[in-house]
């Protein structure tokens, strides 16, 4: 399991290099990425990292349902919030950043279903692996590797997730922001749904 310790020797290095977290860079790879109408009743923000084992078991089991019967009814937005917690998720969430915003999804979906295999398995090279499922979503290896070594969108990633820290105290993932209740661990449907039904 990759260490914590790794990311802020990441992020360390990356602010030194490059302009100040909360200052990220006018990219349209790092806007808004949401799912849901635009005038639904209530946005719910989810924080999440992409090597958060409870972040997978709520997008694998808990995710469909919400979407199917929150999102598709139009009774809620769902916005997703990088907040990598290690190197590996931290370049993950770059490469799922660089897609399209309309491939997003897919492609969270394609890593947090497929966790076993690129982010805890031992003797594998990560960055292989998550380049093999990007390639399948549809990513060119020319465009992974760009968006793999791509320090000005990591250290948007990172802005990102300074900014939950400083808005809504997210210490773990995941974390999910109901309006003004916040929220952490890898909820199930129905306190999802009490959740949304109380804000």
């Amino acid at each position: 399991m990759p260490d914590r310790r790794s990311l802020l020797a990441a992020a360390t290095g990356l602010i030194a290099a490059g302009p100040a977290l909360a200052q990220a860079p006018a990219d349209p790879r790092l806007g808004e990425r949401s799912t849901g109408r635009a005038d639904a009743r209530l946005t719910v923000i989810e924080y999440f990292s992409l090597t958060c084992s409870h972040c997978g078991a709520f997008h694998r089991e808990t995710w469909p349902r919400v979407k199917a019967e929150l999102v598709d009814t139009g009774r809620i937005r769902m916005v997703w919030k990088d907040f990598p917690l290690d190197q590996i998720a931290l370049r993950a969430h770059a490469v799922a950043r660089a897609f399209p915003a309309e491939a997003y999804e897919a492609f969270l979906s394609a890593l947090f279903s497929t966790q076993d295999r690129w982010a805890y398995a031992r003797g594998v090279d990560h960055k292989v692996e998550i380049g093999k499922i990007a390639t399948l979503a549809g990513m060119s290896p020319a465009a992974f590797e760009a968006a793999w070594a791509d320090d000005d969108l990591a250290r948007g990633v990172l802005a990102i997730r300074q900014q939950g820290e400083a808005e809504h105290r997210v210490q773990a993932t995941p974390t999910f922001v109901f309006g003004s209740r916040v929220v952490g661990g890898a909820i199930p449907f129905d306190r999802f749904l009490r959740e949304v039904q109380a804000s």
